[in-house]
This record gives C-alpha cells, sequence and structure tokens, in this order.
C-alpha cells in the first residue's frame, strides 16, 4: 500500500489545464522524482501535495489520511526550496530551529534537535553564523535541516541544487540522497536535470503536458522508455528510420542491412518505422565485435573530446550516428571524413511507435 496516494489530481488555472489526471502511489522511505521540461507541471504536483495549491479534482493521501482540504501547516510536511529561503536576521541555529519553535517543542529537545540536524548536515560548528555568511552550498544544506528538523511525514525538495555551481550540485546530490537514505524518509524531488533525477531516484516519473508519460526505475527510464518523448527527453539518442520487412517476426531494414528486432512490431511491410540507439550502444567495428552484430558504413562528421571519452558523430545512410568510445592515448579516434564501420547489437535498438 501506497504510503503518499496521488489520486487522479487535476489542476486548472482558468483555461489552463496543467495537471490531467495524475496517479502516483509512493512507498514510504522512497525517493521518487518528477522530471520534465519547463511547463509540465511538475511544479504544480508538488505544490497541491504541499497544500499550496489546491486540486481543481483528485485526492492527497498520506498515510491512510486524505489531507486534500487540509492547510500547509496541518500535513506534517517539509519543504526545500529552489531560493534558500534562509531568515536573513536569524543565525544558522535559529533558522533550523523555527519550525521546532512553531511546534512548541521545549527549548532544550529544539537545542538537541539542532545540534542533531547541524551534525547531520555536516555544519555542527555553523550555529551562530548568519546566513550571508555562508556559501550557496551550505545555505542549502541550512535549507534541508530546517525541513527536517520538525520530523515530517513527507519531504519536498523543489529544484534545489539549480541555482548552484555544477561541482557543488554534484556533491550535494549525493549528501541529499544519503540524508534520505539514512532517515528514510519519504522524498519528492522536482528537477528538469535528467542526470539528477536517474542518480539520486529509486523511481522517476518523466511529466509532458500535466500528465505521467512513464514511471520506473532510472534503469528502466533510461533503457526501456515507452514513448518518443521519454526516449528523446532523458539521455542522447539516434534515431533512425527502419523499414518492416516482417513485423510478426520483427524484420526490419536499416540503411538496406536486414536485421531482427527482439519483439514483434505493428505495421505493413515496406512501412517506415522510428527506431534508436543510445551512443553507447555504437561502436567502432574494428574495435571488438559480438556475433549477431550489425554493421553500417560511416564517415566520420565530427569528433568531440570530452576528457574520459570521445564522443564521434558519423553520416550512415538516411541519418547521423553518435557513439561514445573512451579515450586512450595510445588509440587515437579516426579523423574527420575517415571512412568507419558502425556496429549495434539489433537488441539495443528501441522502438518509437507512440
Amino acid at each position: 500500500m501506497a504510503f503518499l496516494d496521488l489520486q487522479r489530481l487535476e489542476k486548472s488555472f482558468g483555461a489552463n489545464h496543467v495537471v490531467k489526471s495524475f496517479d502516483l502511489g509512493i512507498k514510504q522511505g522512497e525517493f521518487v522524482s518528477l522530471l520534465g521540461p519547463s511547463g509540465c507541471g511538475k511544479t504544480t504536483v508538488l505544490r497541491m501535495v504541499a497544500g499550496f495549491e489546491t486540486p481543481s479534482a483528485g485526492a492527497i493521501v498520506i498515510d491512510g489520511q486524505d489531507v486534500t482540504d487540509q492547510r500547509p501547516n496541518q500535513r506534517n510536511i517539509g519543504m526545500v526550496f529552489q531560493a534558500y529561503a534562509l531568515f536573513p536576521n536569524m543565525t544558522v541555529a535559529e533558522n533550523v530551529a523555527f519550525g521546532l519553535k512553531i511546534k512548541g517543542l521545549p527549548k532544550p529537545e529544539a537545542e538537541a534537535r539542532v545540534r542533531e540536524m547541524l551534525g547531520l548536515i555536516g555544519l555542527t560548528d555553523f550555529g551562530s553564523r548568519y546566513p550571508f555568511q555562508l556559501s550557496g552550498g551550505q545555505q542549502q544544506r541550512v535549507a534541508l535541516a530546517r525541513a527536517l528538523a520538525p520530523r515530517p511525514r513527507v519531504l519536498l525538495l523543489d529544484e534545489p541544487l539549480s541555482a548552484l555551481d555544477a561541482k557543488i550540485r554534484v556533491s550535494l546530490r549525493a549528501e541529499i540522497r544519503e540524508i534520505q537514505q539514512k532517515l528514510g524518509i519519504t522524498t519528492i524531488f522536482v528537477t528538469h536535470d535528467q542526470e539528477e533525477a536517474l542518480s539520486m531516484s529509486d523511481r522517476v516519473v518523466v511529466m509532458n503536458g500535466g500528465q505521467a508519460e512513464q514511471v520506473g526505475t532510472p534503469f528502466e527510464i533510461y533503457n526501456q522508455p515507452c514513448t518518443k518523448f521519454v526516449a528523446n527527453f532523458v539521455g542522447t539518442l539516434n534515431t533512425l528510420q527502419a523499414v518492416i520487412l516482417d513485423g510478426a517476426e520483427g524484420e526490419v531494414a536499416i540503411a538496406g542491412v536486414p536485421l531482427r528486432l527482439p519483439q514483434a512490431i505493428s505495421g505493413p511491410r515496406g512501412a517506415d518505422i522510428a527506431v534508436a540507439l543510445r551512443p553507447e550502444a555504437v561502436h567502432l567495428s574494428t574495435a571488438w565485435q559480438s556475433e549477431g552484430d550489425v554493421t553500417l558504413a560511416a564517415t566520420v562528421s565530427e569528433v568531440q573530446f570530452m576528457g574520459s571519452v570521445i564522443r564521434l558523430k558519423a553520416k550512415v545512410s538516411g541519418g547521423v550516428l553518435a557513439l561514445d568510445t573512451f579515450n586512450r592515448a595510445d588509440a587515437p579516434p579516426p579523423k574527420l571524413g575517415a571512412q568507419i564501420g558502425l556496429a549495434f547489437t539489433p537488441r539495443d535498438l528501441i522502438v518509437l511507435q507512440k
């Protein structure tokens, strides 16, 4: 049974239908990310859970209790915003203690809880400082501690890392995940950054146009996308046109090369169908070859040096394929214009029929 159950949520602002029949059940202690482009409805879903927006229809149930009509302060939910939203006239300790003071916790208990939270976020000696004396990453840690101090049932994170620089963002997302797992708190994380969602989450909800396009583990979302939108939004994708030879047998041809897909496909013989490959599923045919691999003739059109990885782009009949290869000092990449063979395993092809 879901600990947090969002049942057919709808939200409209006038004629603008922002969230449409949104269903999601989250287990206790689970970390779920809402991932999608700007305007897809993910923050509106979060604000409805927090109580800042009232659903036009549907219900929000936490631990068996319908909280749809409850005010935010009645739901026992912690929230961390994109902006740190710390009180500038309060010290770090006072900021963390704010929710405890509102709840009327006795001073000795509140002070002990503040010390515990500051230790949890690695800022034990920063309690007497003010927000302006902290870095952006430290301020966001304090905001997290303030949200967690009252022991909320659910933690909501609204793009809390987007204002930070790349290096701090990577380290802080690891810390947030570690703290979440240590406390076992049910968490919803809103982001438009696919790397954040894939690296932090137990499950990811990919949203588009106010609806959930796909819900699954990071592995499922990346490797088994259910729609063209999910396939294109999550990760880098090579898209190719294939011609159906025998749909029932999964037989198609790409650039005139016949191959068999691992599943049957719908469509008449001779019909075009879109298929896709991740860059890491493509390799140079001279590098290594597996039995059953398919090889396409290609011409190198771009070479991108990315440190440990080199991304090649090569023209094939009917399109361009990108592939990632590890950088090796003893094996320089092919030059622009070089004629190469690109190989892949048919089972790695993603059929884009929706």
